[in-house]
């Protein structure tokens, strides 16, 4: 073969190299906004799944508007960010870090300021990280306060587990669960976005009477003849690491690590 044809060839071969590298970056470039939409939309859908107000054929973003108020929680004093009065506020709002809007969980675990370290022993949602400042969801009918949405994330098997639970009124019923991000195995650990699965959360009682965290998730099913067991949740089956993450997480953002301290200001002042 002459070289002047190999050289050609090479020359086409890079050619056409760098017409493609050049459409997928103008690809990229210009479907990031539909994609970032798409995925605040998902966002919002597991929002109002989490807290039952999903209507079928009515805009996701209509209903959320018209159903939910966002408030940012400063969680080691369980004080709303505008009560709290805390030092490094002032810069993040700024820039638009604790806005609602603007407001990105990853980030604000990861930023210095925003975000703190958990100490090992107390990390048992194994996410080594949490933000100091969190965004929940308050649903409202006539000015009262019906539901709280929380969001919450821990390790599962093959990845951490971005989610939100919804609590009633009372603070202790279950209205809803859901997992919005996740890279569990499909088929197994997966079914955490299964609805059959989901709807076992509804009803269940993470407190009783005396405020004590309960709820659990258990490997295979439960007894429903026990007393105990508007406190169990179903395992997933043939998940057993997967199940015990989701266990994990929910315990630990229920918990004093967690949501404890608002919770427990709710419970004393109300919203």
């Amino acid at each position: 073969m002459p070289a002047d044809s190999i050289k050609k060839t090479i020359v086409v071969a890079l050619g056409i190299c760098f017409v493609c590298s050049v459409l997928v970056s103008m690809s990229a470039v210009i479907l990031k906004p539909l994609q970032e939409r798409n995925k605040r939309l998902e966002k919002i859908k597991n929002i109002l799944i989490a807290g039952d107000l999903l209507k079928q054929g009515e805009d996701v973003e209509d209903i959320f508007k018209q159903s939910v108020s966002s408030r940012v929680v400063e969680l080691a004093s369980g004080k709303f960010l505008d009560e709290a009065g805390v030092s490094d506020v002032a810069k993040a709002e700024k820039d638009g870090l604790l806005s609602p809007e603007n407001y990105d969980i990853k980030k604000i675990t990861g930023n210095p300021q925003l975000g703190e370290a958990i100490p090992g022993e107390k990390d048992a949602a194994a996410i080594k990280r949490k933000p100091k400042y969190i965004l929940v969801y308050l649903v409202k009918e006539k000015d009262e306060v019906q539901k709280i949405i929380l969001p919450m994330f821990g390790k599962g098997l093959w990845s951490t587990m971005y989610g939100f639970m919804a609590l009633d009124r009372d603070l202790k019923t279950i209205e809803g669960f859901t997992f919005y991000e996740h890279g569990e195995t499909p088929g197994l650990g997966g079914e955490v976005d299964n609805p059959k699965w989901k709807a076992l959360w509804k009803g269940k009682m993470a407190f009783d009477e005396s405020g004590e965290l309960k709820i659990e998730v258990i490997k295979g099913r439960v007894d429903t003849s026990r007393a105990e067991a508007k406190y169990k949740v179903d395992g997933l089956s043939g998940s057993t690491l997967t199940t015990r993450g989701v266990n994990n997480l929910v315990r630990f953002w229920l918990g004093e690590e967690g949501y404890g301290p608002f919770l427990e200001k709710i419970r004393e002042d109300g919203i």
